[in-house]
């Protein structure tokens, strides 16, 4: 990556994370200063890394690891400074038996901190000590114990802070999400088996085929009528399995994101993946332990056992060991390729961290501490070739938080919980939803000027200051992601009126052409990142079939058969090809600009001359064209008109430095100097530059002096001594700083 592509990055990262990595380093090491220099320095490696080619996919992940690598490298060294000065005041002390038993303790303190959920360990089933923490308390009387647990402690467990002596420090679910360390989570319960009852399966069957053709839609139907032949178990997981299938396809198929499915039994798994597959329209694989007499009541079954022993022989046929089969399905999951979604029953659902898993689908009654721990399966933090992950999807089969619209802990799922210890866990997808009236409105309020809204040509020549045009595209960048969260959920019919919705589509089709045309128009560099795969998918499946790609080419002022083409093109107004040409015009001045300061400013300000013109209604769309045509021509031509001195006349180098001189340079009568006089002092500068130019030159300050030092020798003996040029020191400081800038440009190296 190149200085200039780096330093976008990092900065754009900088503007969006700084405060929120401030704000979570402050909260360790305490002092605000400090935790500012730790993220500046975090900012800084990632910059370095870049700039030394390293392939960096989720650049805040990054910043944010090594934050807190530098973070608890700090904690530590201020621990062991302090443990430190512990021993240093007994070992000085001559205290023999408090030495040996601080050792003691300082081991004991490194062994603790490799314990997790400690107060599943050394609190006892009903408050006090278990044995195992007797023990050591027995062998470690004057030991500091310090207890560490990553999630919320039951009510039942909180005696444990008896155990330890009291709380030293809380960091909850809603903090880490306001520092950016995870991704809020959004809740939407979906029960199929009401929606697939009655009269509604229709409707149901509509919404999940959404985006098929007729003839998709007839097979799926197919696949589906089996349903009334199953037993009721059999009916819920196939039920559950189609509208799995179809949600992902519809709203993350394609998008780098994955998913994670919970199945209630192994059985249960098996026969997920078996109906995903008959669907055909996503791929999935299952991790699961070997299978054992003993499951459990749900799969005494034979045909239950029967059918995760033949899965499991597969398995091992394909993979020949558990740890092969485990490592590879993983590996595959974490990266962008199949499988799509994972289907596990109780392992993955702890400590396994897969970025890319966005999604869990919940078919299993799960409570307390194991559905805290499966819901963070998605909050944490991906960011990848554009898409950066904002929430995590807890979809939930099982009726675990009803409508989430009451406190969680007046849910039986968390009822073991104390209410403050649950604040921020997870959001209601209808407060996003609830949202996208109020970023519709936005988006129209930004054309409130524009006359007559059914005119598109009046919109796009509304967009043409480019800071309103940035405006509409953050604007819609936001409808964008909100009218995703909620064509992929059920509740959005639930919210808004049918007419309300069709008409929040239609207007979403209409600005994502909008913005199409307007890049087009005034040459904007595209990232096809910028139009997310997921948001591709729900205008093509919701809307209308949206071009697959948008290839927008740069118009090439260099070419005239390209500029014709540009003229000759039907369908487009004169205004919109003049803008086109116009912009391309315009990058072209901004890239060349160092080049020749003073060539490239004139036309710089002939073109916004022109196009003030034409925004003022003085001159006709025709003209604005004709113009437009004619600037960008001799700025190709690199045309100066007739005053090119004939001293530099043929040399390009020779006539931009003539400009950064020419009117600069008066007599001593306090007129300016001829201009073939001017020219040939250009040509002697050239001759210093050139004879102090070596390799390497623009990294060396002490060449660079050496240049400037011979530029000034120049200008005192020369042109103020011999040639009594009038040359103020003031004068003479900004010619030079321009004249180096110019060497730098047109002699790099």
């Amino acid at each position: 990556m190149d200085e200039t592509e780096a330093t976008e990055l990092v900065a754009a990262l900088f503007d969006r994370c700084y405060r929120q990595l401030v704000r979570f380093a402050v909260r360790s090491v305490i002092e605000h200063a400090l935790a500012e220099d730790l993220v500046q320095d975090a900012f800084m490696q990632l910059y370095g890394a870049l700039r030394s080619g390293k392939c960096i996919h989720h650049p805040k992940a990054w910043a944010m690891c090594v934050l807190r690598r530098a973070v608890n490298r700090h904690i530590e060294e201020r621990l062991d400074q302090e443990q430190l000065e512990d021993y240093e005041h007994i070992l000085t002390s001559d205290h023999e038996s408090n030495c040996l038993s601080l050792i003691a303790d300082y081991l004991c303190v490194l062994s603790q901190r490799e314990e997790d959920e400690s107060h599943r360990t050394q609190t006892g089933r009903y408050g006090g000590y278990s044995q195992f923490a007797v023990k050591m308390r027995s062998m470690l009387p004057h030991a500091c114990y310090l207890g560490f647990t990553g999630t919320p402690l039951l009510k039942t467990e909180k005696s444990t802070l008896t155990t330890f002596g009291g709380l030293i420090h809380r960091y909850a679910i809603d903090e880490a999400v306001a520092d950016g360390a995870v991704v809020p989570l959004l809740y939407e319960g979906r029960l199929v088996e009401q929606q697939i009852s009655g009269g509604v399966i229709d409707r149901w069957f509509d919404k999940i085929s959404e985006g098929l053709t007729d003839k998709q839609k007839a097979d799926l139907k197919r696949k589906f009528s089996r349903v009334d032949a199953l037993s009721k178990t059999g009916q819920a997981i196939r039920s559950k399995a189609f509208d799995i299938s179809e949600h992902f396809r519809q709203c993350w198929q394609g998008t780098g994101f994955k998913a994670q499915l919970v199945a209630p039994s192994k059985a249960a798994a098996v026969r997920f993946k078996d109906i995903l597959d008959e669907v055909g329209h996503v791929s999935s694989e299952i991790i699961i332990s070997p299978p054992d007499d003993n499951e459990g009541n749900d799969e005494i079954d034979k045909e239950s056992k029967d059918l995760v022993r033949t899965f499991w022989d597969r398995m091992m046929a394909r993979y020949k060991t558990e740890d092969e089969y485990n490592r590879q399905i993983i590996e595959s999951f974490k990266g962008a390729n199949d499988p799509e979604i994972l289907i596990v029953v109780s392992k993955l659902l702890t400590g396994f961290d897969a970025p890319r898993n966005t999604v869990l689908y919940v078919c299993k009654q799960l409570r307390e501490h194991n559905l805290l721990q499966a819901i963070a399966r998605v909050n944490r933090l991906y960011e990848e070739d554009g898409q950066e992950k904002e929430f995590g999807f807890i979809i939930d089969y099982e009726g675990l938080l009803g409508e989430l619209d009451s406190a969680l802990t007046a849910y039986s799922a968390f009822e073991g919980y104390d209410t403050s210890d649950l604040t921020g866990t997870v959001h209601d997808v209808r407060e996003q939803i609830r949202k996208l009236r109020q970023f519709h409105d936005q988006l129209w309020d930004i054309f409130k000027p524009v006359k007559n809204k059914k005119d598109m040509e009046q919109f796009e020549q509304f967009l043409a200051d480019e800071s309103i045009r940035q405006d509409f595209y953050e604007r819609l960048r936001a409808f964008n992601r909100c009218m995703h969260i909620s064509l992929s959920s059920e509740k959005l019919l639930g919210i808004y009126a049918e007419s309300d919705i069709d008409r929040m589509k239609r207007d979403w089709k209409q600005f994502s052409e909008l913005k199409r045309s307007v890049q087009i128009r005034f040459q904007e560099t595209v990232d096809l990142k910028e139009f997310e795969p997921r948001i591709q998918k729900l205008l093509d499946d919701h809307v209308v079939a949206m071009p697959a790609e948008v290839i927008i080419e740069v118009v090439n002022i260099n070419d005239p058969d390209a500029l014709n083409a540009v003229v000759k093109e039907t369908g487009v107004s004169d205004a919109s090809k003049a803008d086109r040409i116009a912009s391309a015009t315009r990058r072209t001045i901004t890239e060349k600009m160092d080049e020749d300061p003073s060539f490239y400013r004139r036309f710089s300000e002939l073109l916004q001359e022109t196009i003030r013109d034409y925004r003022v209604k003085r001159i006709s769309e025709r003209d604005y064209l004709k113009n437009v045509v004619d600037l960008a021509s001799k700025i190709a031509r690199k045309d100066r008109g007739k005053d090119v001195p004939e001293p530099v006349n043929g040399n390009e180098d020779g006539q931009a430095f003539f400009g950064i001189l020419d009117g600069a340079l008066v007599g001593v009568d306090g007129e300016p100097i001829n201009k073939n006089e001017t020219a040939k002092i250009a040509l002697a500068i050239i001759d210093i530059i050139k004879t102090h130019h070596i390799v390497d030159v623009w990294s060396n300050e002490v060449a660079q002096n050496n240049m400037k030092n011979a530029i000034d020798d120049y200008f005192f003996d020369v042109l103020r001594g011999q040639k009594s040029i009038s040359l103020p020191v003031g004068i003479m400081d900004d010619l030079e700083l321009k004249l180096m800038d110019l060497a730098r440009a047109r002699f790099p190296g």
